[in-house]
């Protein structure tokens, strides 16, 4: 049997109204909000057992106090599917959460419920949770569970023996002893660390060593948006790992997002070091397809890395990374290729196809269909490579690997209104077109740089690569 993930902390119940505003209130200066709808999700330790449970192949059990009112058991209704909570019996109420949108703009927030209560037991298959678990998360939002002294107990006896990250709160307990890595944000480190400055990388590094040494904890991790972080284990070099130049308002449940990614990694056997990596990726990820509030689009990033998909995995359009473009009313664009070997040529297209709408995909050939088309010699390069180097591109938003030899499968899931192919299929009709027309979709051309192919690259590597290996006989 798999052994799971365990996310233990504090659960709340986020609820968005987003609506339209185009006029400002005569009665103050205010947004009016129009044609509202509500999207309610789980917040704290839920949003984060949900985000690690979407992005690891391994069960998640949540363990969070639940009290006895309506928002802890719809709660508990919309994890269900995902997540298996361990409730742990509470006498508080549950702490609603609900902000008002304009758009993705935060407008105001209406904060309910979260009355203190005690944890009255604690249950017997704890411990033996906690005991099987490949990691533990503790996502603290300072409303009590991590300073039950039986909990405390047992988070003691598996640190150091299982991998256990901590998020800590400016009003939670600290973290146990043997922690592998602690989370907090720039924010908390200066709370955390009251004598020490953190207006530089090297003060920043500083307060963080300290932290870890007082803590007594294997790594302190700072998040700081979209800089990256900072890693610190004690005395060696720190790592710093820069984050991704997302432009976004809202970054709710980022914190929540880096902190399950990076326990999921520490699951499947990571270092320390490539879990913050790793984590780093996912949080600018997340926060780049909507953070919190886009919670439904966040499950296909759970077989994706980076803006990378399977074609089979975005059989649902609502779920598609792309679907938020289309209901706001943007242009998808997409294109596709072997892209065995990335050239000027192959840019050069892909920002003119870009520049034709507000998102543009990428179909790649899988290596199969490569080589049924290229032949055995080729691809050059896996189709995880190629798609990988794509989605560093900062024209492209998204790519689907696709196995058959035209990508009209895929193209009928993603229906883009474009479809752009580079200058040298002027005049030629494409197969793709066709089906574009299904809704109402148009196939065109798009400038290229002349001489640049892949073919034409390897000619030119190959005398050169004859060459060295002669004078090396």
């Amino acid at each position: 049997m798999t052994a799971p993930l365990v996310v233990l902390g504090d659960v709340l119940l986020d609820v968005d109204v987003i609506g339209r505003s185009e006029r400002m209130s005569p009665e103050a200066p205010v947004p009016v909000l129009e044609d509202c709808c509500e999207r309610r999700r789980p917040g704290g330790a839920a949003l984060a057992a949900l985000l690690a449970a979407r992005g690891s192949s391994r069960p998640v059990v949540l363990i969070a106090p639940f009290g006895a009112d309506d928002a802890a058991t719809e709660l508990r209704a919309l994890l269900s599917q995902e997540v298996t909570v361990l409730a742990l019996p509470w006498t508080g109420s549950t702490a609603v959460k609900t902000r008002l949108r304009a758009g993705d703009h935060a407008v105001a927030r209406i904060d309910r419920g979260g009355e203190p209560g005690v944890v009255t037991s604690v249950p017997q298959d704890l411990g033996e949770t906690l005991a099987r678990a490949a990691a533990i998360l503790v996502s603290d939002y300072g409303r009590g569970v991590t300073s039950v002294p039986e909990i405390r107990r047992l988070l003691a006896a598996a640190a150091g023996r299982i991998p256990l990250v901590w998020d800590p709160h400016p009003r939670g307990r600290r973290p146990v002893a043997d922690t592998t890595i602690v989370t907090p944000n720039e924010p908390e480190l200066r709370g955390f660390v009251p004598s020490a400055t953190t207006g530089t990388l090297a003060e920043l590094c500083t307060a963080a060593e300290t932290l870890g040494r007082d803590w007594q904890v294997g790594g302190v991790c700072v998040t700081r948006g979209r800089q990256g972080a900072v890693l610190s284990q004690g005395e060696a070099t720190p790592l710093v790992v820069a984050g991704s130049a997302v432009s976004a308002r809202d970054t709710c449940g980022a914190g929540d997002s880096f902190a399950a990614a990076a326990v999921a990694a520490l699951a499947d056997g990571a270092l320390i070091s490539e879990a913050v990596m790793m984590a780093v990726t996912a949080a600018g990820r997340f926060v780049e397809s909507g953070a919190a509030a886009g919670i439904g689009a966040i499950r296909d990033e759970a077989v994706c890395d980076e803006a990378v998909c399977d074609e089979a995995d975005s059989d649902d359009e609502d779920l598609a990374p792309w679907s938020q473009v289309r209901r706001a009313g943007g242009v998808i664009v997409a294109t596709g290729g072997c892209f065995d070997l990335l050239h000027a040529g192959h840019v050069s297209t892909l920002e003119a196809a870009r520049a034709l709408g507000d998102y543009l995909v990428v179909c790649v050939n899988s290596d199969d269909s490569v080589r049924r088309l290229k032949g055995c010699g080729r691809p050059l390069q896996p189709a995880a490579d190629r798609a990988r180097l794509l989605a560093a591109l900062h024209c492209v938003d998204a790519v689907v690997v696709f196995d058959e030899g035209t990508p009209i499968e895929a193209l009928r899931r993603i229906q883009p209104a474009i479809w752009a192919k580079g200058g040298d299929y002027s005049g030629i009709s494409l197969p793709e077109a066709e089906v574009l027309g299904e809704w109402g979709g148009v196939a065109v051309t798009v400038p290229y740089l002349q001489g640049r192919s892949t073919t034409a690259l390897v000619g030119l590597a190959a005398p050169k690569t004859d060459a060295i290996a002669a004078g090396t006989q």
